[in-house]
């Protein structure tokens, strides 16, 4: 019964989005997958959601997650690297699952001041995409991780891909951009 009670509320806080939004908080005027793809993603999201807080409570705040058609992107920080493994492997045993990108660190491994380095770049980029009229700012995940920026998202076309990729490279203190994105004509059921 307390596993049955712990599904509702953890289904029911992270369902609560703002309107004109759809699950993860994608902006569904900028979305370009169908809204059956959204749907599914959004219950692989909650699915592998519900099934790390039954592992244990504390992924429910420390580790977050994206879906895109499929493609699983985590971040967080977890305690282990044990944590880390385990996690990957619950993230690539969810159903519909067609790849996983791990960004969640090892807690110890970043200092405050770096911490604090890595929200600024996060914060750069995402004004950066903003003020791109190129770009479609809504459709990316941003994650900086000791001055690599992992970008998961969906592009209309090569050239706004480009663009959000250079816009990265741009910012001052950039080590490393990892790009997971995927263009709309990529998508497993696009209509494009």
């Amino acid at each position: 019964m307390k596993k049955i009670f712990s599904i509702f509320i953890i289904f029911f806080i992270s369902s609560c989005s703002s309107i004109g939004q759809f699950g993860a908080g994608v902006d569904i005027t900028f979305d370009p997958r169908t809204i059956g793809m959204q749907i599914d993603d959004t219950i692989m999201q909650k699915n592998l959601s519900a099934r790390l807080a039954l592992f244990d409570k504390k992924y429910f705040l420390q580790i977050k997650s994206e879906v895109r058609d499929g493609n699983i992107f985590l971040s967080g920080k977890v305690d282990e690297p044990e944590e880390k493994i385990k996690i990957t492997k619950m993230a690539w045993e969810t159903k519909g699952v067609r790849s996983v990108k791990n960004a969640i660190t090892i807690k110890g491994q970043t200092s405050f001041k770096q911490t604090a380095k890595d929200i600024l770049i996060t914060s750069q980029l995402r004004s950066a995409l903003i003020f791109n009229k190129k770009t479609k700012s809504r459709n990316y995940t941003l994650e900086t991780i000791n001055k690599s920026i992992y970008i998961f998202g969906i592009a209309m076309n090569e050239e706004e891909k480009k663009e959000v990729i250079n816009e990265a490279n741009k910012i001052y203190d950039v080590e490393k951009v990892y790009p997971s994105i995927y263009l709309a004509t990529e998508l497993s059921r696009s209509k494009f």
